[in-house]
């Protein structure tokens, strides 16, 4: 059953959320004092995430790869808006739209026989 490309870019969302939150999980834990229990939800997280990238509809792995970072690299700096409070600025912004835009050319470009 073929995805449409949103429901592709729903799957990236859903693995960045969880690459995110587990990395940061290690982070919390490693950086900021917090307690080693931090790693557990972290490698479950790391795990959904992994799972979820095989759930993207691509031919080849190393596309479906190539074409997530775009949307990591918008989710990581949501996540730091959200969650770590420090707002992107406009450079931040136009370097997540360029992310964006080379993702689309790899999921969406056509491809030559």
């Amino acid at each position: 059953m073929e995805r449409t490309l949103w429901a592709t870019l729903a799957v990236y969302a859903a693995a960045a959320v969880a690459e995110i939150a587990g990395c940061f999980a290690f982070w919390a834990w490693i950086r900021l004092g917090r307690s080693a229990w931090w790693a557990l939800p972290g490698v479950a997280c790391l795990c959904l995430f992994a799972w979820a990238l095989t759930r993207a509809d691509a031919e080849l792995a190393g596309r479906a790869y190539a074409a997530y970072g775009g949307v990591y690299i918008v989710a990581a700096l949501l996540w730091l808006w959200l969650v770590e409070g420090a707002r992107p600025d406009r450079w931040d912004a136009a370097g997540a739209l360029v992310c964006l835009a080379g993702a689309a050319l790899i999921l969406a470009g056509p491809r030559g026989g």
